[in-house]
């Protein structure tokens, strides 16, 4: 038998020990909420099912993923026990303006770790296989432990990265809809007309945001304390001015048309500034395509009628 072989029967014999294990009585003992959940059970509000949202599935096969659900959920349950901070990660799921629980999440980490796990192992033993070498076992298993810890720690990376596209796409934005939001003041509209007038023309994460801002004022909510929560909301600095300043000149009865457009002034100004650190910072990156693309294509065709002139004297 071979050492690949061996360790995956190892491997197998492990998992199969720690779900035997893991089902026992001692260790599957209901938790506080499960027991008094059959008490508790009449007194929560019932909700109808026409409001209940469909989830989009995982992965591309619905039905091996319904057959598959327990052990994601297992899987979602052992990785919000080992990793944790769950108040962070659904503080930035709302950042990213993703819908999606807490559990699904984690599922989806899951689904990422098992995708690792078996890109890792691929990898692990067809390289050596490719070499003409037997893949050691350490390897494999080094391997697979990278690509079910990479996979898992990815996900996480990628939330992070959603919440930063989605804020640079409110701060571009965002001068656009104080302009209109301006235009519409000076105009003679409310503050609240203005911003319903701004947001129907409007699409993009931050006019999303403002619909969110007038629900709650149809809802009876004051206007400042629907706009304070949208800065809760919309944790973007840009964005916090923004709402401050607008809540201040309502508030104070200062002229709200010169507030909005010193501000949007100030916004772009700072995007420009922004930008002009971004190029000086990559000013080497962006020398890549003049050398390496324009600066080639130039010379030819400075060097290529010489070249071919003197061919045609040689001949």
């Amino acid at each position: 038998m071979s050492q690949v072989t061996a360790a995956l029967v190892s491997l197998t014999l492990v998992i199969g020990l720690a779900l035997i294990t893991s089902a026992g009585p001692r260790l599957r003992r209901p938790s506080l909420l499960a027991r008094l959940d059959p008490y508790l059970r009449g007194l929560e509000p019932q909700r109808t099912s026409l409001l209940h949202e469909e989830q989009p599935p995982l992965t591309p096969f619905p039905a091996l993923e319904r057959l598959l659900r327990p052990v994601f959920d297992e899987g979602a349950r052992i990785a919000e026990r080992l990793l944790g901070g769950s108040a962070g990660v659904a503080r930035r799921l709302r950042h990213a303006g993703l819908h999606d629980s807490l559990p699904r999440f984690r599922a989806e980490q899951v689904l990422w770790g098992l995708g690792g796990f078996g890109a890792a192992t691929l990898g692990a033993v067809l390289l050596p296989l490719l070499a003409g070498r037997r893949p050691p076992a350490i390897v494999v298993l080094g391997g697979a432990a990278f690509g079910l810890l990479a996979g898992v720690l990815g996900r996480d990376w990628w939330l992070t990265e959603q919440v930063d596209r989605r804020q640079g796409r409110m701060l571009g934005e965002l001068p656009t809809l104080a302009d209109l939001i301006c235009l519409a003041v000076t105009a003679g509209e409310a503050p609240r007309a203005a911003i319903e007038r701004a947001v129907m023309r409007a699409r993009g994460e931050l006019s999303r945001e403002f619909e969110l801002v007038l629900a709650d004022l149809r809802a009876g909510m004051p206007f400042t304390a629907a706009m304070e929560r949208l800065a809760a909301r919309v944790p973007v600095p840009q964005v916090v001015r923004f709402v401050d300043g607008l809540v201040v000149a309502v508030e104070r009865g200062t002229p709200l048309a010169d507030v909005l457009r010193a501000q949007a002034a100030d916004i772009r100004e700072q995007r420009r500034r922004e930008l002009i650190e971004l190029g000086g910072r990559k000013e080497v990156l962006m020398l890549v395509p003049v050398v390496f693309l324009v600066l080639p294509v130039i010379v030819l065709f400075v060097l290529y009628p010489g070249f071919f002139t003197l061919s045609q004297i040689a001949r």
